[in-house]
């Protein structure tokens, strides 16, 4: 039979490469199943997370919060408005915020500090919680009197140096703020002022403490107000009598001096008649524009002679000028009538030519008298608008001065104004302030104070265990779905149908603490009988494969080394060679190891010499328990050359003559490229994939890269599974196993 005909059709290779290539992504039930398998890991490490967890919150401290509700409202109930002196005419937001920063300031936590004397309290008190090292207030103390006995005086620097107690002081108000809190009441003026403290008591007498400083606080800052305006007024307001009283005088000397009762009636006058001339003189300035406007008309046409000038529009639309045109017409009219029916020196001709000499020069003097009027009509119109032009800026002048008269006087009467409005409003405010001296209001009020709490807020122990629990389960679950999808490997028959499309010709459990030679000789020792089972199932597979006929050249491949080829290879061999002539041939000329199995003598002549022509098949080939090998002899500097040359090619058809089987024992594909090269050679290849350690994107890149130079991939064998393992997980590869000793999931001996 041809080997082409085992080859995969060229027009299948597409519809085959998108299956064996197809995506790997884990759906929701392979994401569960590692999920499952190892439920009781997982819940087992979530109950130990919440019981050490459990254990932790009853080591912590309990914290009580006592909360005091307070009413800050953003206007104050005054007997009359003072709200300038005490501040409180601001905007809403602004105004709350700063009082909830008041609520929040050192001051107020100094006051409350030295009210609860909490600097002796075991709870805030330093020299309670743990001894010093070093007292930091004796030492400052005796540096000051070995100071002051040197010196006889103390040290301003020195003399600055906070003692001790004012040290612990600010270490425990600055404690005490930290365990302060301010919540607002959303859409209200409420807030509330909370205490987080281990002490329930001392909590609830914190909280009711602050709101009453704040309050206390408010009341004596406005007492303190009131007085220092009160105060400030009083020497301002002699001040601003003077200076009103200096306006007035200012202002009454002006108007005496300038003569001024009626400043804006004066003013009106000037504003009319400037309004009355300036439209005079916008009436003058279009009749001197029109006036212009022939006169340059008759400056134009006057060279021409009066013929021209009697062209203008303004002298032929005149009805004198009309009137001579038509008699001059006329005349010229019958002078050619004449002149047609008589002689040059007829009287009745002459009569006409006089006449119409006549004509022409009343026509002329009209022209010239016309021209006239309209040069001395622009003369006139030139003179007019001078003269309103004039008047106008006499106008403007008067009314300017009257201006800057009635600005000093609304200047000296608004500085009267203003001085009078300054001086009333601080005689107000003086009274107001006056009245209300010893007025007692704040701004804030309790509505709630705090009560001694009964329960801890923190720390909350079954929210704690309860969050605990669910991150450990999340942790956990994660943890095992990142393994599961960081294992890209083949684990089961399944995956490895599903991912290459490839039959799985059979599985070789995993044969632990043995040497690689040993198991090379595993079949023919037969000392695993589930290995041995194996082998022959192998072995029954191809052979059913090749009914159609027989794989005389066997190829036996993997992706990577280490992947166990060559024993697989080898135990083909010892399976084969119990029916068959079968001849194994180490063909990886790169990593040899049928020699160091086999434990063949050093220098042993091989495939690489029987290629380069240094020895003879017989030499080369050697018998090891009934089954003839060749190793892979001197290790070449060109092996792909050798593979690819016409003498292997002969070697090989020389081969499969003389033996019922050839079993090929190739490079890996991932490596180089000799497994492909030896493909073409043989009427069928096996690839082995190592359980749980081939990564799949590089089986799949092999075995595509196989299909694409027509390699007779016959089927796939999946080496070294742990059965044990792989039924634990839910993976089952065939009952025989229980038969040959993996009985109830436990390994026998056999």
């Amino acid at each position: 039979m041809d080997k082409t005909s085992q080859h995969p059709e060229p027009a299948k290779l597409p519809q085959r490469l998108p299956q064996r290539l197809e995506s790997n992504v884990p759906d929701l039930l392979q994401m569960w199943h590692p999920i499952w398998l190892r439920k009781w890991s997982i819940l087992a490490l979530m109950l130990v997370i919440m019981l050490v967890t459990a254990l932790a919150t009853f080591a912590i401290t309990p914290t009580y919060r006592a909360t005091t509700t307070l009413l800050i409202e953003q206007r104050k109930s005054n007997v009359v408005s003072i709200e300038q002196v005490y501040g409180s005419e601001w905007g809403g937001n602004e105004y709350l915020q700063t009082q909830f920063e008041l609520l929040m300031s050192r001051a107020l936590a100094e006051r409350v500090v030295r009210k609860l004397e909490l600097t002796t309290h075991p709870e805030f008190d330093p020299r309670q919680q743990a001894e010093p090292l070093v007292d930091i207030g004796s030492i400052l103390g005796s540096i000051k009197k070995v100071a002051k006995a040197i010196t006889g005086t103390l040290p301003e620097d020195l003399d600055a140096v906070p003692d001790q107690e004012a040290l612990i002081l600010a270490e425990v108000t600055e404690k005490f703020m930290k365990l302060m809190s301010i919540e607002p009441v959303a859409k209200s003026q409420l807030v509330k002022v909370q205490i987080d403290m281990a002490d329930p008591d001392l909590a609830a007498r914190s909280a009711n403490a602050i709101a009453q400083g704040f309050i206390e606080a408010q009341l004596e800052t406005a007492m303190d107000m009131s007085v220092t305006a009160t105060t400030w007024m009083n020497s301002r307001i002699v001040e601003l009598r003077t200076k009103l009283k200096e306006s007035e005088d200012r202002l009454q000397s002006f108007r005496e001096k300038e003569n001024l009762v009626d400043v804006d009636g004066v003013a009106s006058i000037s504003a009319a008649e400037l309004a009355a001339t300036s439209d005079r003189m916008i009436d003058a300035r279009r009749q001197r524009a029109e006036a212009q406007s022939q006169y340059r008309q008759v400056q134009s046409m006057r060279s021409g002679g009066w013929q021209k000038l009697a062209t203008i529009p303004a002298v032929l639309g005149h009805p004198l000028i009309q009137q001579f045109k038509a008699d001059e017409a006329k005349a010229r009219a019958k002078v050619d009538e004449l002149s047609r029916r008589y002689g040059a020196r007829h009287p009745a001709l002459e009569a006409a030519r006089s006449d119409l000499s006549a004509a022409s020069a009343s026509l002329r003097g009209q022209v010239d008298q016309i021209v006239a009027g309209i040069e001395r009509n622009y003369q006139l119109a030139v003179a007019n608008e001078e003269s309103l032009r004039a008047s106008v800026n006499t106008n403007k002048a008067q009314i300017q001065k009257i201006s800057r008269k009635e600005f000093e006087i609304r200047e000296l009467q608004r500085e009267v104004e203003a001085n009078r409005t300054l001086y009333d409003t601080f005689m107000t405010r003086l009274k107001e302030a006056t009245a209300t001296a010893d007025l007692e209001s704040a701004n804030a009020s309790v509505v709630d104070p705090a009560i001694v709490p009964l329960n801890p807020i923190k720390p909350m122990r079954g929210l704690i265990v309860g969050l605990a629990g669910i991150l450990a389960l999340l942790g956990s679950t994660g943890i095992t779905l990142l393994l599961q999808i960081l294992n890209n490997t083949f684990k089961s028959i399944e995956e490895v149908e599903n991912k290459l499309n490839l039959p799985v010709l059979g599985i070789l459990p995993l044969m632990k603490n043995r040497q690689r030679s040993q198991i090379a000789h595993l079949f023919s020792s037969d000392e695993d009988k589930s290995f041995s089972e194996s082998i022959r199932t192998i072995r029954t597979a191809l052979v059913l494969s090749g009914m159609s006929g027989p794989h005389r050249i066997l190829v036996v491949t993997s992706s990577l080394p280490g992947e166990g080829k060559s024993t697989v290879a080898a135990n083909l061999a010892y399976a084969f060679g119990q029916m068959e002539r079968v001849l194994l041939i180490d063909a990886d000329l790169r990593r040899p190891t049928l020699a160091k199995n086999f434990k063949f003598p050093v220098g042993t002549p091989g495939l690489a010499n029987l290629i380069a022509g240094t020895a003879k098949v017989d030499d080369c080939i050697k018998t090891i328990e009934g089954i003839d090998m060749l190793c892979a002899g001197a290790v070449p500097p060109n092996p792909l050359e050798l593979l690819s040359s016409e003498r292997f090619a002969k070697i090989v058809e020389h081969l499969k003559g003389r033996y019922d089987r050839v079993i090929i024992d190739s490079p890996p594909t991932q490596a180089v490229s000799d497994a492909t090269i030896l493909a073409t050679h043989s009427d069928a290849l096996i690839y082995v994939i190592k359980s749980e350690a081939s990564p799949i994107p590089l089986v799949q890149k092999g075995v595509g890269q196989l299909l694409q130079s027509n390699s007779p991939v016959t089927g796939v064998v999946l080496n070294q599974v742990d059965v044990r393992k792989a039924q634990k997980h839910g993976y089952h590869y065939g009952g025989y196993y229980d038969y040959y000793g993996y009985t109830n999931n436990q390994p026998q001996k056999v």
